[in-house]
């Protein structure tokens, strides 16, 4: 086919739409310098967190005060996620499974966000909490093997 072809048979919107959507696919977002995530996750991230994750948590990811002394019923409350607690220690896939399986089975009360948050959505949430870890925690998460 021809340009004068395309034009006439209004071809030309539709094979303009299926070029922006190849070319969308090949565009990647650079990473935060230094880490797994990229800005519009971190930016996600932050709604997210600020929405689901920070009535419990805090807003700045700081947890609670007294978060190493178990609570009356026996579970902990919440930890700081900013990398002054353990947090850090996690790998990555275990991140991800307690944000989507909650924390009950490791002693806490945190509800598990599988059934209301997607896996990017969740992502985002841990991206968001790492954004406040500092280089030398996330440096030493990373050397424990965090991308595993």
């Amino acid at each position: 086919m021809n340009t004068a072809t395309i034009k006439s048979r209004g071809w030309l919107p539709v094979l303009l739409g299926v070029v922006g959507l190849l070319s969308g696919c090949l565009e990647t977002e650079e990473k935060v310098p230094g880490r797994w995530y990229t800005p519009s996750q971190l930016e996600q991230g932050e709604q997210v967190f600020l929405q689901n994750c920070a009535r419990c948590h805090g807003a700045g990811a700081q947890g609670t005060q007294e978060w190493r002394k178990p609570l009356a019923d026996g579970r902990y409350p919440p930890p700081p996620l900013n990398g002054t607690a353990h947090a850090w220690h996690h790998p990555l896939a275990m991140l991800k499974n307690t944000v989507a399986e909650g924390g009950v089975r490791l002693g806490g009360s945190m509800p598990g966000f599988a059934g209301t948050l997607s896996e990017a959505e969740q992502e985002a949430a841990i991206a968001y909490f790492q954004s406040k870890w500092p280089a030398e925690i996330y440096a030493a998460w990373l050397q424990r093997g965090g991308l595993k």
